[in-house]
């Protein structure tokens, strides 16, 4: 396994639509290989979630998992997961106000409407159909993810300017506010 380099914003990657996998490229070797430095690369660098945009791969694959994050430590436990040629489904109109981060926008934050609830279909690595029902912050990183395999930043979400700011400022005067405010969905 290889830890790659993460495309940042300005990278035309990160602004293509990946490019779905059949069941046949996700069993070959450099699929498979790219799955495994994907989780890699998003542990070395203490991400919640890696897509394939992200390292320069047009595949339309992603990586998720949320254990004792340094990053994003309020965010509950999403065990790993693999999502190939994902789809999302509302499943509430709720939505919930989420500052995000993004490994690919280093040292920024932002304000980003994310849906409450979804249902995302997708295949695992061995291509086996699977399904998950996200809520909370759970949604929010599974809706980031796909985005990224669409070629939307969280940068593209955010409907209030004023709300980007660095991570440093937002740990100082932000953070509290935050995370009283998502206290309902971090568990």
């Amino acid at each position: 396994m290889t830890v790659l380099e993460i495309a940042k914003v300005g990278d035309p990657a990160l602004r293509e639509r990946a490019n779905e996998i059949d069941r046949a490229e996700l069993r070959s070797a450099e699929v498979q290989a790219l799955i495994d430095d994907l989780i890699e690369t998003m542990r070395a660098a203490g991400g919640a979630g890696l897509a394939a945009n992200q390292v320069a791969s047009l595949y339309r694959v992603a990586v998720i998992e949320v254990e004792h994050n340094r990053r994003y430590p309020y965010k509950p436990p999403i065990p790993l997961t693999v999502i190939v040629n994902p789809t999302i489904e509302p499943l509430s109109e709720q939505t919930l106000l989420i500052n995000e981060g993004c490994l690919s926008v280093p040292d920024l934050r932002g304000d980003v409407e994310r849906l409450l609830e979804v249902r995302v279909s997708y295949l695992d690595r061995d291509g086996v159909p699977r399904e998950t029902i996200a809520g909370g912050l759970t949604a929010g990183t599974f809706q980031h993810e796909i985005d990224h395999l669409n070629g939307v930043l969280f940068l593209d979400r955010v409907s209030d300017p004023r709300s980007f700011t660095t991570w440093e400022e937002f740990e100082r005067h932000h953070k509290q506010d935050f995370l009283r405010r998502i206290e309902p969905y971090s568990a």
